[in-house]
Formats: C-alpha cells, structure tokens, sequence
C-alpha cells in the first residue's frame, strides 16, 4: 500500500508546487506591469501631465541632478555639466552623457521620464519617448526648486523635510558668523573663468543663496549696484577693488587665468591683506541642488569659522 501511495503523492507535490511557481511568476509580472501602469498628475508650469509614480529611468538634460539624486531617483542620462562636475563622480560614472539633440541616444535609454529647463530643443519629440516636464531657469527660488522636483517624483515629504532642515542648519550659522565678523560686514563672490571674471547677486550659485538669502550676510553697494537684477556681472581685474567687500569668496576654475592675483591691485585690496579671501573650486560651483549646497554650507562654515 505504502508503495502505491508514494508515487501518487510526489506527483501531487509537484503539481502544486508548479502551480504555486506559476502563480508566483504571475502575480511578479502583474506587479511590475502594475508599478509601471501607476501615474501621477502633475502640476507643472505648462499645465498638467501624466507621470510615473514611482519613476525608475530618469533624463536629465538641463542638471537639477543633485535634486534627483539626493531624492534618491535611478538616473539614467544626463546632461554633460552634470556628467563633468566631480560632485556626482561617483553617482554618474555609469550614467550616459545626451543632450536635447541626442534623440536616437534618448530612446535607447528607454526612460520613464525626462527633465530639462524650458529652452531645450526637439520638446515634441522628447515628448513622444517619455513624459517631458520643463522649468524656466530662475523662476522659483532654489529651495522651493527641490521641493517641486520633489512633487513631480512624488516625494514631496522627503523634499520637504530637507528643505526644512537645511534652513535651519543655514541660519543657524549665518548668526554665529554674523556674530564673529559684525553685522555690517560685507562679502563679495567672485568667479574666475578662463580670462573672465565675473561678480554674483544673490542667486546664482556658488554660494551665493546661502550667503545673502540663508545666512543674511551683506553685499557691497557697487555689487548690488551691478550685479543684484540679473544675477551676475562681467567686470576686469582692474575694477576689481570696488566690488570686493570685507569678505572674498573666489570660485576658481582649474584652467582659469589666475594672474590677477599676482597683481599689486589685487593684493592692495584690504580683504586680501586681512587674509579674508577663501577659494572654492569652481567645478561644479554653478549648482543650486541639495548635494551641491550641503559641500557650500560646509565650505562657508569653515571658511569663516574654521573648526568651531
């Protein structure tokens, strides 16, 4: 009897397990056919448009990596600032480099979504390989910026909860370096590029947004002047000494022509001779993202800090 029973009951056994790895295949490829289906409206500045959930394949063509990155988003494509700026070395090494011209290159990447500002190219041909959300340069400032992209990734909360806590990590140590220079101290940001330079408003990155709108540090006169409306101003070495406040932050470029630091003006000037001047590397300087502000918030705090 029991040689009769044996066979009958492995033969049962392995039916259900077939049908229990059947129904397993199946309810994994329900769920990922399901996961992909799930969509979101978002509100953008063009009007509403359909978007993954849970996008899994992004397209960046106009940076706001950081932001993708530190929401913890796959990127799959990227511009190529965002490919060449060291902050996100790491995190981009396998990551494609595209441009808005770049369509061919675009599909192969097969993304779920791409991003770029409002003045890429080829948008209606974006358009058809993936749900295109575009934001105009400038538009929101650079914390409300993270926490948009946060609503059009669907993590708003986590977006928000950065914001929050970055605001106060900033203005907490805008007083302590108000309290350590004096109120009415005045600070200038610089950039050297190539043979240019160029001094910066309160809005255009490296830096500058935690210096003036976070910390509530004070810019010279001539550079609010100059350079306040539209973010920044072109100006020669020679100039240099009435734009440079009791402070001088200088994002320098590793090939920029640094000779005008060799220069008796330049040296003459008092925040040099005070021994005020801190350098930053301007590779990668030009972002706003969260990545980006946290290595500035660090950089600011020990330049005028140093270790407290």
């Amino acid at each position: 009897m029991k040689k009769l029973l044996f066979p009958f009951i492995l033969l049962l056994v392995l039916i259900i397990s077939a049908c229990s790895n059947n129904n397993s295949s199946k309810d994994e490829s329900d769920s990922v056919k399901e996961d992909k289906a799930k969509t979101i409206t978002y509100q953008s500045e063009n009007g509403p448009v359909e978007v993954p959930a849970n996008p899994k394949r992004l397209v960046l063509l106009s940076g706001y990596t950081g932001n993708v990155l530190q929401l913890g988003v796959n990127v799959v494509g990227v511009d190529v600032w965002s490919k060449n700026n060291p902050t996100f070395k790491d995190e981009l090494k396998d990551v494609a480099e595209v441009s808005d011209e770049n369509i061919e290159k675009i599909i192969e990447l097969e993304p779920d979504l791409i991003i770029g500002l409002s003045n890429i190219k080829n948008i209606d041909k974006l358009k058809k390989i993936a749900p295109t959300v575009t934001y105009t340069w400038g538009k929101l400032d650079y914390l409300t910026q993270h926490i948009e992209i946060g609503k059009l990734l669907n993590k708003e909360k986590e977006a928000r909860a950065w914001v929050e806590d970055f605001k106060k990590r900033a203005e907490a140590a805008g007083e302590e370096i108000r309290a350590k220079i004096g109120e009415d101290a005045t600070v200038t940001v610089i950039e050297s590029y190539g043979k240019d330079l160029y001094v910066f408003g309160d809005n255009w990155a490296r830096g500058t947004e935690i210096l003036y709108q976070s910390m509530k540090l004070k810019m010279p006169e001539k550079v609010k002047e100059m350079a306040l409306k539209d973010g920044y101003y072109a100006l020669s070495a020679e100039v240099l000494p009435e734009y440079v406040g009791d402070y001088l932050i200088i994002s320098k470029y590793q090939d920029a022509d640094v000779s005008f630091q060799e220069t008796e003006t330049y040296k003459n000037i008092p925040a040099v001779k005070n021994g005020h001047v801190f350098e930053m590397r301007g590779e990668g300087a030009s972002f706003s993202d969260p990545i980006t502000l946290e290595n500035q918030l660090e950089f600011i705090k020990k330049s005028f800090l140093g270790n407290n």
